[in-house]
């Protein structure tokens, strides 16, 4: 008889603002339990994915599962790169860039029945001042309202909302010179995004055309726009045409340096982290393996 496959799944319980009691259950009862062997592990306190992830690897796990959003698929791939181990997903976030751009279904149902099928595509890996992200890194506008969302007592959609109005009342743009394959570029910028895939999540894409397995990242440098232009800001980027506005600049790159006046917030996959005034960025080109 075949050794059944062990599988973990780091929960990220308050992700989303979804409640996840009954989601063993829902494993127990859709996983092919003829070829799986699961175990669930809850997330208490930041970076426990990652030190999940680190264990699992030691103890011989088949495949870990992150159970939450892009925070708790970056901490959880961040710990198993480098390891033969897969990656699944079960989208539980705000937004769920990634697994949205994957094609893997929000309905928990269903998503645990692609871990069934087991398959695997190789993903490139960005990382920024020795920080790996797998979907957008970022800095300016959309890394301050992360800041912000990370201190929110209202989760989901509804307290990003807040976030962003909260900060775009009082957000300036900065400038930034940037060297990407050694070639210069100075720009006043609203926002930069570092994109590995296409969309932030919410289906909202800032680099319609970047690909997560193409050994590139897409620059997206947003400049200034007037206030009564951001319905159509808005419009583009949930119509994949962010790339057609005046106001959004994309470069590809494999080498990236941004340097900036002062050290603030840089979202790496959502998640705020603070950084210097230099930022070194750069891809790894299929380097983790996602089960989708």
């Amino acid at each position: 008889m075949r050794r059944r496959k062990r599988i973990l799944f780091v929960i990220n319980p308050i992700s989303g603002g979804k409640k996840k009691s009954a989601f063993n259950k829902q494993v127990l009862e859709v996983l092919d339990l003829e070829k799986f062997d699961p175990t669930f592990k809850i997330t208490d306190h930041p970076n426990h994915a990652f030190e999940l992830g680190k264990s699992a690897i030691a103890e011989g796990y088949d495949a870990v599962v992150a159970v939450g959003g892009d925070g708790t698929i970056n901490e959880l791939g961040s710990a198993i790169l480098g390891s033969d181990l897969p990656l699944g997903i079960i989208p539980e976030g705000s937004g769920n860039g990634l697994a949205l751009y994957l094609g893997i279904p929000l309905n928990e149902s269903a998503a645990i029945r692609r871990i069934n099928r087991f398959d695997t595509v190789e993903v490139d890996t960005g990382e920024i001042n020795g920080r790996s992200f797998f979907n957008i890194a970022g800095l300016g506008f959309d890394a301050s309202v992360s800041d912000h969302f990370a201190t929110e007592n209202i989760r989901g959609p509804i307290g990003y909302l807040n976030s962003v109005i909260n900060v775009w009342s009082k957000f300036k743009p900065s400038k930034y010179k940037l060297f990407i394959d050694k070639k210069e570029y100075n720009r006043e910028a609203f926002m930069i995004s570092v994109a590995n895939s296409p969309q932030y999540g919410n289906n909202a894409y800032i680099a319609p055309q970047a690909s997560i397995n193409d050994g590139l990242l897409d620059v997206c440098v947003v400049h200034k726009f007037p206030i009564y232009l951001l319905p159509k800001m808005v419009f583009h980027l949930f119509t994949k045409s962010a790339d057609q506005s005046d106001y959004v600049e994309i470069i590809p790159g494999k080498e990236i340096t941004i340097v900036r006046d002062e050290k603030g917030p840089v979202h790496v996959d959502g998640e705020p982290v603070e950084m210097g005034e230099i930022l070194d960025i750069s891809i790894k080109h299929k380097s983790l393996k996602i089960i989708c």
